[in-house]
């Protein structure tokens, strides 16, 4: 007699389980920053940079022609780019009076066979010659352009803008010299200037580092250039506060400035005081600077 119960199906197979260990979301997130980190470092690259302003070869009050000695002690820096104010281009009266001058540019001079690349902003001309800044580089410039920033009147002033292929790097490096006006008025106007041509003739992506003189002994640099250009000063990251570099003897005033965008570190490089204290009316500044 048939059942009267329902009979069963065949079971299905029945999957078998897997155990499968995440890690902690912390632990995950540290290992993916540490993987990036060190995809980071194999990628960079530090460049040692030194900015001075020179003072056309002469001590403070134009006493002693010292150009010669301010080579050496360029040289033990062993910066890879450097960035040099007041330097003479040519000077007609001076090559006929004065003891060892050069018979090249100054900065021919000072770049001699350490740094192979450098570029010329000529800013002031007058009869006997002209002066202006200029950057030496270890590294290939590409292109260079001088910006003539001044505003009125006979002081003349420029910002040489430099463009930089540096080895293991997929972006070009912009070094931009500086050397900023004695009227705060036109200080404020020429760093302006600097945020647009940072804006507009720059990659958003791309390393800047923008050295020399500002003349800015009020201080009003690090808010414009950190709104306008997103840079700030190395010195004053590292201290909270900027270097004082002026007089050379006795730094009392922070004129001369490091800023930088895009770079992953850096730190300032401390110089000994002297030779640098009689070689120039301003101290020199140097920094190690990561992309």
């Amino acid at each position: 007699m048939p059942s009267s119960e329902t009979p069963l199906k065949p079971s299905e197979p029945v999957a078998p389980s897997v155990s499968v260990e995440l890690a902690p979301p912390d632990e995950a997130d540290a290992l993916a920053q540490t993987q990036a980190a060190i995809a980071a470092a194999a990628q960079s690259v530090s460049i040692k940079v030194l900015t001075v302003n020179i003072h056309k070869g002469f001590t403070f009050f134009n006493r002693k022609f010292i150009l010669h000695e301010l080579r050496e002690a360029v040289r033990t820096v062993g910066a890879d780019v450097v960035f040099l104010q007041e330097v003479t281009g040519t000077h007609a009266r001076h090559e006929s009076r004065v003891a060892n001058y050069p018979a090249t540019p100054h900065y021919e001079f000072l770049a001699d066979t350490i740094w192979p690349q450098f570029a010329y902003g000529r800013n002031a001309v007058y009869t006997n010659g002209h002066h202006g800044n200029a950057v030496l580089s270890k590294f290939p410039i590409i292109h260079f352009e001088n910006r003539d920033v001044s505003i009125s009147g006979p002081e003349r002033r420029g910002l040489l803008h430099c463009v930089l292929e540096v080895p293991g790097r997929d972006t070009h490096v912009h070094a931009i010299c500086v050397h900023l006006g004695l009227a705060e008025s036109h200080r404020i106007k020429q760093l302006h200037m600097l945020c647009d041509m940072v804006h507009k003739d720059i990659p958003a992506s791309a390393p800047v580092i923008a050295a020399g003189d500002f003349n800015d002994w009020r201080r009003r640099a690090h808010a414009v250039l950190e709104k306008g250009a997103a840079m700030h000063e190395v010195f004053v990251n590292a201290n909270g506060k900027a270097a004082r570099t002026f007089p050379a003897r006795f730094p009392v005033l922070p004129l001369d400035r490091i800023y930088v965008r895009n770079a992953i570190g850096h730190s300032p490089v401390v110089l000994p005081l002297k030779p640098w204290s009689h070689l120039s009316d301003h101290a020199p500044l140097a920094a190690e600077i990561e992309f």
